[in-house]
């Protein structure tokens, strides 16, 4: 089903007149009422009641996380601190978490690209939705919570972790559809062990490669589906796959304007080059962001959809700007080890990579296990070396190989944590 047929398969013209109208009332909210972006508008030469729209984007200065940081926590609000219903917030692992206040408009407009994203992957009204991404300040839990109410499902609350019991419930309260990260998925298929068949899943939060789509198709049954979002856009909801084509991921252009730009000089880039996107919230009141640069590499395709959707759509994300690998001086996405990883149907889908220096010299370790079928093991030596191999033809780096037992290594309940860098600061 299409939740909204108006806003997905509206013609091009139309929505482009609709994404220049909203954006020339975003710059507009920006420049009257958060002094940061007045300040780099007025530095651009760009007055909003000149601003000539989509014909001038590339005036428009870029926002980064780095900005969101210096002006924590509520810097670059666009309406008092009282009109604000909820915030959320990022990790802040790297530094100062970043924070994603939301009106209740905003709240009202997360749930609605979240039934969006739901429908697109399958989901329609009465479905059990089983959600377990976690829950508190993190997007994910509630976000998609939100949006399976607003298609009509009944929502399972989960959240992650009691992996058994989470089985328990799929199983025994009938959930045709499960929202989870991927890495979690493939914990959860191992639990399982066969004994839940599902409608759908939704999958996101973390880069994963169509052989993990397969890996955890095949384990529910069901068609398993990327979703894209980032707390300081909105969260969940930015955009989604739909199940007819799992060709690239539907972006819900009427509230969100997508570029892919080149990383090193901001230029634009052509339609199928890859390159960062870039997103401009178009209604969004809490936090309007202009150009934001999300770090996030993938490319962009135009047209309708087999689906129907006339929105564009981004190919599923190649890995981070900030999360590429440099070892012995080639670049090296921890994607592009996944996929070597699970042409072994030898090897379980679980895997680590841990750097570290000998004589100032980088070291590439990939540890992995033996698929639980795989018992005993096959042999060892020969293992390592082809997986090795296979690694120095896709990379062209060397690279040492661990072959672990089955369930060796650690699971991930949230996020995977896929690189450990032990190497010392240059």
């Amino acid at each position: 089903m299409i939740f909204d047929p108006a806003a997905e398969c509206m013609p091009e013209a139309e929505r482009a007149a609709l994404q220049a109208e909203r954006l020339r009332a975003t710059v507009a909210a920006a420049h009257a009422s958060v002094p940061y972006y007045r300040t780099r508008l007025d530095a651009a030469g760009v007055r909003p009641a000149a601003f000539a729209g989509l014909a001038e984007l590339g005036r428009l200065p870029f926002t980064t996380k780095a900005d969101l940081r210096e002006h924590y926590p509520f810097g670059l609000l666009a309406v008092p601190r009282e009109q604000l219903a909820r915030v959320h917030a990022s990790s802040g692992t790297r530094g100062r978490p970043t924070i994603a206040p939301y009106t209740r408009a905003d709240l009202d407009l997360w749930s609605e690209m979240c039934a969006r994203s739901l429908a697109l992957g399958g989901g329609a009204p009465g479905d059990v939705v089983h959600v377990a991404y976690g829950y508190g300040l993190f997007t994910g839990g509630l976000g998609l919570h939100y949006g399976a109410e607003r298609l009509g499902c009944t929502v399972i609350p989960a959240s992650a972790g009691q992996s058994q019991r989470q089985i328990t419930l799929l199983r025994d309260l009938g959930a045709v559809g499960l929202a989870c990260t991927p890495s979690y998925a493939l914990h959860l298929a191992e639990v399982a062990a066969g004994s839940v068949r599902l409608r759908y899943g939704i999958h996101g939060a973390e880069p994963w490669t169509d052989a993990m789509r397969a890996r955890i198709e095949a384990a529910f049954g069901g068609d398993a589906i990327d979703i894209y979002g980032l707390s300081e856009i909105i969260g969940p909801g930015v955009a989604c796959e739909c199940r007819e084509a799992k060709d690239g991921l539907h972006i819900q252009e009427d509230a969100f304007l997508a570029e892919v730009v080149d990383p090193a000089t901001g230029a634009p880039l052509p339609e199928g080059e890859v390159g960062e996107l870039v997103l401009t919230t178009l209604r969004k009141e809490a936090m309007p962001l202009l150009r934001y640069r999300t770090g996030d590499l993938c490319s962009l395709t135009r047209g309708t959809c087999r689906c129907g959707r006339t929105t564009a759509r981004m190919s599923r994300i190649k890995g981070r700007v900030d999360d590429m690998l440099i070892v012995r001086g080639v670049n090296v996405f921890p994607s592009e080890i996944e996929a070597v990883v699970l042409e072994s149907p030898h090897l379980a889908p679980h895997y680590q990579v841990v750097l570290s220096q000998e004589a100032a010299l980088d070291r590439m370790e990939l540890q992995v296990e033996w698929a639980p079928a795989t018992q005993p093991p096959l042999d060892d030596t020969a293992a390592r070396a082809e997986l090795a191999h296979r690694l120095f033809e896709r990379l062209g780096l060397h690279s040492d190989v661990t072959i672990h037992a089955s369930g060796a290594l650690p699971r991930s309940e949230g996020k995977a944590v896929r690189v450990l860098d032990r190497r010392r600061p240059s």
